[in-house]
Order: structure tokens, then C-alpha cells, then sequence
């Protein structure tokens, strides 16, 4: 092996929860050696289309990052939320719940999410890397790595050599280096695909996103910035496939039988692409200098909305562990350290799992005693304003007492 590059933390994988986890790492304590490798070209993420939906807790994290400020113009604040439960070929869509703005913003003034363009997201936190002197290698993998007593070395695809303190896979849900640190994990397959793309509408939203609960998966439309909205739609893989790849105009037909007319004519702006669903939880988050983040480390239904937000969390409680073990002088590589971060992380991954599965389950299907069930369920929690702020609170990431600071807007 040729002579290793020393670093204190090497971070695998150069999208939002890479970059933001090596920012926030560097952010708080400069004197460590940080470094990002991606083996995506280098100006791959100019293309990507998808937007996200982010979370008041994911936005502090942003705040506290020095992004938040650089990307508000382009975010798009979602006011209202509606879930409705009906057929596709349903003439009518009834209502069965509604979150307002006024009950998302009671505790801190702000809306409970924005949907924010991922690219302008990444674009913002190579800028902050670039000040930070962070180095961000592009068309670079870690293709092996070996674990020794105080350091692990990592061999890279360009050919070099990096020894670094703690290894963070942040590489997405199909992780090669997951595998090779030998970590199960636990794995679902739906059956099902996500569509996603953006479409152009004559009205307005209004801030308004929707999910439409369906037979064969949620149809969810998320407001961007404009007269825009970004879709994301569940369908059978094999009936996703057959949409993505096919012909405009019946994809077009298909969209509009879901979406309907309620904001005019639509036109469809951003490319097309499927995505295949399922639930994937690593059994373990942590061994010996190395740490799992982000999608490697769990993949979920975007059902709630929530899996960007996981990944911004993982950030937030590794970043901590990290720095708070440096200023105590201890080993931020060491298991003994690590094991608090999968600690803070494994419960309420876990718990978003099953919830995401249960959801899935419960909704995806025409079932008419299901149908009953779930509807009765919707209404009551539409009745009772305590239940919805319940609600609310986690879905802006805010429940609870012992998040990392930064979810809080707090530096670590």
C-alpha cells in the first residue's frame, strides 16, 4: 500500500448528509482533518432535479451551518398539509385531515418544513467545505479499508492510501463499504417505486402540499417555489417502469387522473425518474472506527417525508460525539465513543421504520374494512387539536428533550 494520507475523519459519499456532516464536524473544531471523497463526477449534483422536504429541526441544523441563510430564497414554505384516502378514479376526493399553519408554527413562529431544491442544497455546502478548507475528492471511492488498533486505512479507487481516525459511510442505501465492515441489515421490498418529477400549474398552491392516499401507494405534491410543485408518486414497480419509460402523453394522462384540476393545466418540467422502495435498517450503526449516516445506515418510505430529516439527525448526534470526545481528549474512532451516537440514533430510527412500514401497509391498498379503519382514524385526529400538535411537533423534529444542539440551533 503507498504512503497514507493522515486524517481524523474520512467521509464516504459527497451528498447533503456527507458534506453537512464534515461542515459541522470542521465548523466546531478546525484542528481535525477532514476530507470527502465521492466517486460521482464532480459536477454530477449540478444535475439533479429532486427537491426535499425539510423539517424545522433539519432547518436549524442549516442555520448553524452557515446554508440556511444562502438557500431561504429558493425554499419554499409548505403552510398546509392535506391527507385524503379515495380511488383513483374517484370523482371526489374527500378530506379526512388537515395541518394548518397556524397549528405548525405555534411554538417558534415558523412553518413545521420548506421544500428546498437539493441542488442548491449541496451547491451551499460545498461552498461552506471550500471556506472551511475541507477537501472534496470527486470520481473517488473508498474501495477497501482495514482496521487496525489507532487508525484505519482506507485504499481509494484513484490508487492512494488515507489512514484516518474514523471512517463515516455515508455512500447511500446499497453501502459497499456497510458490507465490508460486515454490518447486516434488515431488508423489505415493497414492491413498489417512487416516481418523481415536477410539474408546472397554472394557480397557485399556495403553500399547500397534499397526500393523496391511493390503492397502489401515496401520491404526494409538495409546493416549490413558483407555480411548481414536485411529485412524489408511489405506484407498483412494475406500472412505475412502464410509466417512467413510456410515452409522454400517457404519462401526462396518468398524472393528471391523480393529480386533478383543482390549480389548472399541468405541465410536467422536470425529468422522470423511479426509484424502488423498501425499508433497509442496519442492524448495527458503529465497529471499531467506522460509523454509518444517512441512507446507509436506514431507508424508509418517503411516506412521511422523513428520511432526508433521519439523515440530517444522524448528523447533528455524530457530529456532536465527534467533537465533545475531542475536547475531552478521548479517541473519536474508539467503539466506546461511537456507541453513543448509535445509541441516540437506533431508537428513533428504528421507531420511523416500523411507523413508515405500518403506514405503507395500512394505506396501500383497497381493502374496505382497512378503508374504514384508517378513515375513522384520520377523522378523529383531525377532532382533537392536542393529537395534531402532537403530531406536528414530531414531525418537525422537535419533540422530545434530548436532541444534539445543532437540531436546536444551538453550535456544538
Amino acid at each position: 500500500m503507498p504512503e497514507a494520507t493522515s486524517l481524523d475523519v474520512l467521509v464516504a459519499g459527497g451528498g447533503y448528509v456527507g458534506l453537512s456532516l464534515a461542515v459541522a464536524v470542521k465548523k466546531a473544531a478546525p484542528h481535525l482533518a477532514v476530507e470527502v471523497v465521492d466517486g460521482a463526477p464532480e459536477h454530477a449534483w449540478q444535475k439533479e432535479e429532486r427537491a426535499s422536504a425539510i423539517v424545522a429541526a433539519a432547518r436549524n441544523l442549516l442555520d448553524v451551518l452557515g446554508v440556511w441563510s444562502e438557500i431561504a430564497a429558493e425554499a419554499e414554505p409548505i403552510r398546509r398539509m392535506v391527507i385524503t384516502d379515495s380511488r383513483t378514479a374517484d370523482p371526489v376526493r374527500p378530506v379526512f385531515l388537515t395541518f394548518d399553519e397556524d397549528a405548525g408554527s405555534a411554538e417558534d413562529g415558523q412553518p413545521f418544513a420548506h421544500m428546498i431544491p437539493n441542488r442548491a442544497m449541496i451547491g451551499s455546502l460545498l461552498r461552506q467545505a471550500e471556506a472551511l478548507g475541507i477537501p472534496v475528492r470527486w470520481s473517488t471511492s473508498a474501495t477497501d479499508f482495514k482496521t487496525g488498533q489507532h487508525a484505519t486505512q482506507v485504499t481509494l479507487s484513484d490508487g492512494s492510501a488515507v489512514s484516518t481516525r474514523l471512517l463515516v459511510a455515508c455512500d447511500g442505501a446499497r453501502s459497499k463499504l456497510r458490507d465490508m465492515a460486515g454490518i447486516k441489515t434488515v431488508h423489505f421490498d415493497y414492491g413498489q417505486s417512487g416516481i418523481v418529477t415536477t410539474v408546472e400549474h397554472e394557480r397557485p398552491h399556495d403553500g399547500t402540499a397534499e397526500e393523496h392516499f391511493l390503492p397502489a401507494g401515496p401520491f404526494a405534491t409538495l409546493p416549490l417555489t413558483g407555480n411548481r410543485s414536485s411529485l412524489v408518486w408511489s405506484e407498483r414497480t412494475e406500472d412505475a417502469k412502464r410509466l417512467v419509460e413510456g410515452d409522454d402523453l400517457v404519462f401526462e394522462e396518468e398524472l393528471e387522473r391523480r393529480f386533478g384540476h383543482k390549480l389548472g393545466s399541468l405541465k410536467v418540467v422536470g425529468g422522470r425518474r423511479a426509484f424502488p422502495l423498501g425499508l433497509t435498517l442496519a442492524r448495527a450503526f458503529v465497529a471499531p472506527r467506522f460509523a454509518l449516516a444517512g441512507d446507509a445506515a436506514h431507508g424508509i418510505h418517503p411516506i412521511s417525508g422523513q428520511g432526508l430529516n433521519l439523515g440530517f439527525k444522524d448528523v447533528a448526534a455524530l457530529a456532536e460525539t465527534i467533537v465533545e470526545a475531542d475536547r475531552l481528549g478521548l479517541d473519536i474512532g474508539a467503539l466506546s465513543v461511537l456507541e453513543r451516537y448509535e445509541t441516540w440514533r437506533r431508537f428513533d430510527t428504528v421507531r420511523m421504520g416500523i411507523t413508515t412500514d405500518v403506514l405503507n401497509r395500512l394505506f396501500s391498498n383497497d381493502v374496505t374494512p382497512l378503508r374504514v379503519l384508517r378513515d375513522v382514524g384520520l377523522g378523529l385526529v383531525d377532532r382533537l387539536p392536542g393529537l395534531k400538535s402532537y403530531f406536528i411537533r414530531q414531525a418537525k423534529g422537535t419533540a422530545g428533550s434530548s436532541h444534539p444542539r445543532m437540531l436546536v440551533g444551538q453550535r456544538i
